[in-house]
């Protein structure tokens, strides 16, 4: 396993101004601040080496998800729960990825120029995750713990997620 990178300069997060208005009960709500959330984790953080971002949502009955809102290319659309957006959702724990290489079938390859990933769970009150955040890198430990604080921060902000995920499992 590749070390952690350690960013001297990390990725801007106190500019993601989305957390003043959290989403009401219904599913029209929570796919509005779901955009606005991807939209200004864009902003935030594309000029920082991140190729992509996006939302997965579980299919209810089903062991698969479907792409919500994301940003900036198409990525895959159901995905499995094999990939590591799934296993963040079965395992309810964010995942960092430092070379996506060495995960051979367990990683699923929307764009095979991607070299590491970071996956924050959304979980509900109940504890349950029917949701993840997914964001890639072209570069190889384009993501640290720094990351997935605040993107889980700015889900707890927005009432995307009802309580913080942990601990990160390194990969």
């Amino acid at each position: 396993m590749a070390a952690p990178r350690t960013i001297a300069d990390p990725r801007p997060y106190h500019g993601v101004v989305v957390a003043a208005r959290p989403y009401l009960a219904d599913a029209t709500e929570r796919e509005r601040v779901m955009r606005e959330v991807i939209d200004a984790l864009w902003n935030a953080a594309s000029p920082r080496g991140v190729s992509w971002i996006g939302f997965y949502l579980r299919v209810p009955g089903k062991d698969e998800m479907v792409l919500g809102p994301s940003r900036n290319k198409p990525a895959c659309s159901p995905i499995g729960l094999q990939g590591m957006c799934g296993r963040c959702m079965l395992e309810k724990k964010p995942i960092l990825v430092n070379d996506v290489r060495t995960l051979g079938a367990n990683y699923i390859a929307c764009d095979p120029r991607d070299m590491s990933e970071a996956v924050v769970p959304l979980l509900a009150p109940d504890g349950s995750c029917d949701a993840v955040l997914d964001a890639d890198s072209y570069d190889f430990n384009a993501f640290t713990p720094h990351d997935i604080d605040h993107m889980g921060a700015i889900l707890l902000r927005t009432g995307l997620t009802a309580n913080l995920a942990g601990p990160t499992l390194w990969l």
